[in-house]
């Protein structure tokens, strides 16, 4: 483990260094900036929609990029376009080439999933970093939105365990689908410097023990890491989810993906703190789930190395560069920043631990 003087150092060198990818990024190729008022007449000059009736309407989905639902007679598709400058309250830029990545996983993981998990990439536009995608079925739900109402299907959270795993076994026993997206540039960009870095900036008490999960995460290649699997990027439906957003995902380390999602369910745990224990067991669902899908690393080191995730991307949600809206309370936010701290110097064994943690955490809001 570096001791607090090579851990500084680390600091002062990505800070320097996101100053200067920040200048970097304002600087993007001229594309034509899709938006509701003219994404019609751009669809219909390349041919990709006829001279009929057609609407546009703009998603919600994160803050990266512009995200517009096209309905025409024939069929309703998405268009996805990246965007230098995220809509945080923070600076933060990305590469936009962020896009090509994304259409490529999703076509690797297309065949690999249960139909209708992955978006079908329909048609892309590489000169203005846009692409078109298959919708999901009309009556999705994004799952972070019904959680956020306080319901919670278990069923839900174990076809969540069940997918991630399927992703990263597949992908852990054959290689070759994940060896193109060796470069973590973007996921170091949206993932590393405003979740873990800017912790070990914000939270100085903990940036010690942050540091070896964040060398692990840049030199580990394992298995495809999504970078983003959270509720957010699950819809919902009869059919089960459609997973969407693929941008942060490379070949890596796959537990942070276990971390990153388990910390949204402890996040809507700690907003619900009454009914608490519905997400805990959420928790439970999906851990058991995943388990049952994966052998390519032993299933106590994917937790434990899943738990020092959790704690940081916690963390990250509270004092990050894009902290949840839906904590405001200081005693909440408080909570949490105990909780992760803990985990981050005295690591449990199983996440059973981490759940018994959280429950008598909570308790104390009552």
């Amino acid at each position: 483990m570096r001791g607090p003087i090579s851990t500084l150092a680390t600091l002062r060198r990505s800070v320097c260094l996101r100053q200067r990818f920040s200048e970097a990024s304002l600087k993007c190729p001229l594309m034509l900036e899709l938006t509701s008022e003219n994404a019609l007449d751009y669809l219909r000059q390349r041919g990709w929609i006829g001279l009929g009736p057609a609407r546009v309407e703009p998603l919600g989905w994160g803050v990266s990029n512009a995200v517009l639902r096209v309905e025409t007679p024939e069929r309703t598709f998405v268009l996805k376009q990246s965007r230098p400058q995220l809509r945080t309250r923070d600076a933060w830029f990305s590469d936009i080439n962020r896009v090509y990545r994304e259409q490529e996983v999703m076509r690797m993981l297309y065949p690999l999933l249960p139909p209708v998990t992955v978006p079908e990439v329909l048609f892309t536009d590489r000169e203005n970093y846009v692409f078109a995608m298959s919708q999901a079925p009309a009556e999705s739900r994004v799952w972070k939105e019904t959680l956020l109402a306080g319901q919670v299907d278990l069923a839900i959270g174990e076809r969540a365990g069940m997918i991630l795993g399927r992703m990263h076994e597949s992908t852990a026993r054959d290689t070759t689908l994940v060896e193109p997206f060796r470069d973590h540039t973007v996921f170091d960009q949206l993932r590393i410097d405003p979740f873990y870095r800017r912790i070990q900036e914000r939270r100085p008490e903990v940036a010690v023990a942050v540091q070896p999960i964040i060398d692990r995460m840049v030199s580990l290649k394992e298995a495809l890491c999504h970078g983003d699997y959270s509720p957010k990027n699950i819809l919902t439906h009869d059919q089960g989810f459609t997973l969407v957003d693929y941008e942060t995902a490379h070949f890596g380390d796959p537990t942070m993906d276990l971390g990153f999602f388990l910390s949204h369910l402890i996040l809507k745990a700690v907003k619900h703190h009454t009914i608490r224990r519905q997400y805990l067991d959420l928790t439970r669902a999906f851990g058991e789930a995943y388990v049952r899908e994966v052998s390519f690393r032993p299933v106590e080191e994917l937790r434990a190395r899943g738990i020092e995730h959790f704690a940081v991307c916690a963390l990250a949600r509270i004092d990050g560069t894009s902290p949840v809206d839906y904590l405001p309370e200081e005693p909440k936010r408080e909570a949490v920043r105990r909780l992760a701290r803990r985990v981050l110097w005295e690591p449990p064994g199983r996440w059973e631990d981490v759940v018994q943690l959280c429950d008598a955490e909570l308790a104390n809001l009552e």
